[in-house]
């Protein structure tokens, strides 16, 4: 006797996924180089990793490193459906960033649905994460840290466009009471100023 075949409903979330090389950030500002979500996101998630190994590393931080990895390449999912709406106006006054936060929770929960059943135990913190943990701590401080080298590797080109935006960033950052996160500035971020021949 034969069996229908059962038809598998495709899902678009990888698809969605793959357009974080689409979405421009720093909009309202020159660039001497475009900077995608893509990148911005493999950057903090090596970030996040670093500080997780850190944190573990030298102060009984327990962490589970590949996840913090794994949370830190989902943290802007919802922006392949919102874009990246620019900072100034972000946090232009509490209304709008509270309502856009409201926002990007829609739009990763309307990226999780995609997913079948089986995988939403593994996506679902990813994608709504506890923002209380230590672990989305660092994702966030990760982000800080991706954006202020951004800042360094505008300014190091020329652009002073950038110089105003690194300073509240470092100020944000050292404003972070996680032990990783001060080892990391002191350890490795005055390498983001250097040129290839001072690297090597």
């Amino acid at each position: 006797m034969n069996k229908t075949p059962t038809i598998r409903k495709h899902s678009h979330f990888f698809a969605y996924m793959a357009r974080l090389k689409l979405i421009k950030r720093w909009g309202l500002m020159r660039n001497t180089q475009p900077e995608n979500n893509a990148e911005h996101t493999a950057q903090v998630a090596m970030i996040a990793h670093g500080l997780a190994v850190l944190q573990s590393a030298r102060y009984n931080g327990n962490l589970d490193a590949g996840f913090v990895a794994a949370l830190a390449l989902y943290h802007d999912v919802g922006e392949v459906i919102t874009g990246d709406l620019a900072t100034p106006i972000k946090y232009f006054n509490p209304l709008i960033k509270e309502a856009f936060f409201r926002i990007e929770d829609v739009a990763a929960r309307k990226l999780l649905d995609m997913l079948p059943d089986d995988l939403h135990p593994t996506y679902g913190p990813l994608l709504a994460p506890d923002m209380t943990t230590l672990a989305w701590r660092l994702v966030k401080a990760a982000d800080r840290i991706a954006a202020y080298a951004k800042c360094v590797e505008e300014i190091k080109a020329g652009n002073s466009e950038f110089a105003l935006a690194a300073e509240s960033i470092l100020k944000s950052i050292e404003a972070i009471d996680i032990p990783a996160v001060r080892d990391f500035m002191n350890d490795f971020a005055p390498s983001y100023a250097l040129s290839l021949d001072e690297l090597d």
